[in-house]
């Protein structure tokens, strides 16, 4: 045959010391031999691909599968794991950021030796669609996402938003209205008898009964809605990790500071009321609208966590129990929760961009509390106004990982928290803030206990931005006028060197007294910052922006007061781009405010409730100018054209003051 015959010719040629014939190598006619080998690794690169997009799984298997929590079953397979103790369900996409709070409660369960699967926007109408995994061991961790789902899913007209930004490519409609109460629904029906825990922005902001804006009504604790066994207030590291040890041994729930309760009738009859803070009930919240101002009041005299009481609040025969609050984490505890091995982006799964990762991909979390305490504000609420920084040396470590990141390309698009200029501030004494009981650290004048150290972040910005590979640190946070004001040499060094062109800054009004209800600062704080901006600018050769944010129809806000912005707005040529029309959030002093009609010393105030009371003040912000404080509507109602119909912010081209030009939307 064919094989002896080369095996004889090969023997005959090597007994005659003659190399054997080579076999012949199949070549494409007329090609050459290096043409050859590159069109088949050619055809073995497609051929690769094609299979990657055949069996996606099959591709990511190995080491890609266990890179994030597990999404999928064949991740928890990936990791020979038969089972997970935690099934955390979530409303938003499963980014892997430390920005995103089921990636980082998640990653800090397994960090603690839990087995962690996420459910992320399950089909709420269907309890099979949360079996992924089948029934966790221990229990089930529920979060709405990183935004109450009300606010998500609605706007201030209550109306639908047309984009959600937590979902893959800005769909609407994967997360439910309410979506703590339903999906907390949702795990009981699939796994009866499991333990579930509640927790995340939208469970901190309904932790006592509340006012729901779009439903117009009062609500109970969501605590109550829900059933669920407890419920986490606050950012909630340790407290959920004490909650799932104690579930893990079988222990009582009760005591656990950040944690809100609802135990059965019998239970509520031995609680103690002497230490306690008896908040008004839910019949007196819903008969009486004074009572959810009182109960604010309340809540946040007792924000203290080393101070603070605990919270009593009567439904019927029972009692609703809120601890008081948890200590923040120390700045080594902060440090470790940044640095977990996160992915930095977004599940392998989705095949559509995610709007909220994209805003904040080339940031870094630098920052935690807000010591502003305004009386909009959700964020004191959930995260308190104690402040905790990073160690420049950690959030060193976060830049050197973002660097290694396929879609970084040397600009850092942020570092920051609540505000720009707020990392490394704390007291000078730390005692005596265990003693206060202010709900701000700046308002009505900043405390004497504040050290608004400037230093700190000056030498930060200047370690980053000598880093190898950075190119551009630019600081995209929201700037505080009244500590930009108390540190001039930081605010310079901002000016001139990491700002992207556009410096966002929140005066949110500029009269007194409305100033004084949402609890900011003075009303002169804008024109002595946009003075300084400016200056700097025009001394380093930049052509840099201010976009101001001002809010409309807050309580208190007469048309007459909110004629101040528009005068001061025109006499700048200014059109802004960002208009926020107020959305009285659950558990701040603007809802209570909303709610009763009366500042908090119980002066009766202005409110404006209806679309047709509110879009005056709405129409003063959202005006187009272009000219000597004429309006365009007004120029074109003169000229005897009709109004526009689109929404569009243009305005002057030649306005050097006009922070919307051209320049701005040339890309």
């Amino acid at each position: 045959d064919a094989a002896a015959t080369q095996r004889r010719q090969s023997q005959d040629a090597q007994d005659a010391g003659v190399s054997p014939p080579r076999r012949p190598v199949p070549r494409l006619p007329g090609v050459c031999f290096f043409c050859n080998r590159l069109v088949f690794l050619f055809l073995l690169r497609y051929i690769y691909l094609f299979y990657e997009l055949l069996f996606p799984e099959a591709y990511f298997m190995s080491d890609k599968l266990t890179d994030f929590i597990p999404l999928t079953r064949e991740e928890m397979k990936a990791r020979k794991w038969d089972a997970i103790d935690i099934l955390l369900v979530s409303g938003d996409a499963y980014v892997d950021h430390p920005s995103f709070c089921a990636a980082l409660i998640g990653r800090l369960l397994m960090d603690a030796g839990y087995r962690v699967g996420i459910v992320a926007q399950p089909d709420w109408k269907n309890p099979d669609s949360l079996k992924t995994f089948g029934t966790p061991r221990i229990g089930c961790a529920i979060t709405s996402g990183n935004m109450d789902s009300m606010i998500c899913i609605y706007t201030a007209g209550r109306r639908m938003r047309h984009e959600d930004m937590f979902s893959p490519g800005g769909k609407t409609g994967l997360k439910p209205p309410h979506a703590s109460v339903v999906y907390t629904q949702l795990c009981k029906a699939a796994f009866p008898g499991i333990p579930t825990v509640l927790g995340g922005v939208e469970a901190s902001l309904r932790r006592v009964a509340h006012y729901d804006y779009w439903q117009d009504k009062m609500r109970p604790s969501f605590l109550v809605d829900s059933k669920a066994d407890i419920l986490i207030y606050g950012m909630g590291e340790r407290a959920t990790l004490e909650i799932f040890d104690r579930l893990k041994r079988g222990v009582s729930l009760e005591g656990i500071p950040g944690t809100a309760r609802f135990p059965g009738a019998k239970e509520s009859e031995t609680i103690p009321t002497d230490d306690a803070v008896i908040l008004p009930t839910m019949e007196e919240i819903i008969n009486d609208k004074d009572a959810i101002l009182h109960q604010t009041i309340q809540v946040e005299h007792e924000m203290n966590p080393w101070s603070g009481k605990r919270l009593l609040q009567r439904y019927g025969n029972r009692w609703l129990v809120v601890e008081p609050p948890q200590p923040p984490l120390s700045q080594e505890d902060f440090d470790k929760v940044c640095e977990f091995p996160y992915v930095g982006k977004p599940h392998w799964s989705y095949t559509e961009r995610i709007p909220a990762f994209e805003t904040i991909k080339d940031s870094i979390p630098v920052v935690r509390g807000c010591p502003g305490g305004c009386a909009f504000c959700g964020l004191v609420s959930h995260q308190n106004h104690f402040l905790v920084s990073r160690s420049e040396d950690s959030i060193l470590r976060s830049v050197e990982k973002l660097k290694k990141q396929k879609f970084f390309h040397g600009t850092i698009s942020d570092i920051g928290g609540a505000a720009g200029n707020i990392y490394g501030h704390g007291p000078f004494d730390p005692e005596k803030c265990k003693r206060c009981a202010r709900p701000t650290c700046l308002f009505p004048s900043p405390c004497p206990n504040y050290h608004a150290d400037q230093e700190k972040l000056i030498s930060l910005l200047r370690r980053i931005s000598c880093t190898e590979g950075v190119k551009n640190l630019f600081i995209n946070s929201g700037i505080r006028l009244d500590l930009a004001l108390m540190q001039p040499k930081l605010t310079e060094e901002i000016i001139r060197r990491h700002v992207s062109g556009h410096v966002k800054v929140a005066p949110e009004h500029l009269h007194p007294r409305v100033l004084k209800l949402m609890r900011k600062g003075k009303a002169d704080e804008f024109p002595r910052f946009k003075a300084i901006f400016d200056r700097v600018s025009k001394e380093c050769g930049k052509e840099q922006y201010l976009i101001p944010l001002f809010i409309s129809n807050f309580p208190g806000c007469t048309e007459a007061e909110m004629k101040v912005v528009d005068d001061f707005l025109s006499s700048y040529n200014w059109s802004p781009q960002q208009v926020q029309d107020y959305i009285p959030l659950p558990m701040t002093m603007g809802a209570a405010m909303y709610c009763a009609g009366k500042a908090p010393d119980g002066s009766e105030i202005q409110v404006n409730r209806g679309l047709a009371e509110r879009r005056p003040q709405r129409n003063m912000l959202r005006r187009k100018r272009d000219g000597e404080g004429e309006t365009l509507e007004e120029q074109r109602h003169n000229a005897g054209r009709p109004p526009r119909k689109n929404n569009s912010f243009r305005n002057g081209k030649n306005d050097k003051n006009n922070f919307n030009g051209k320049k701005r939307f040339k890309k």
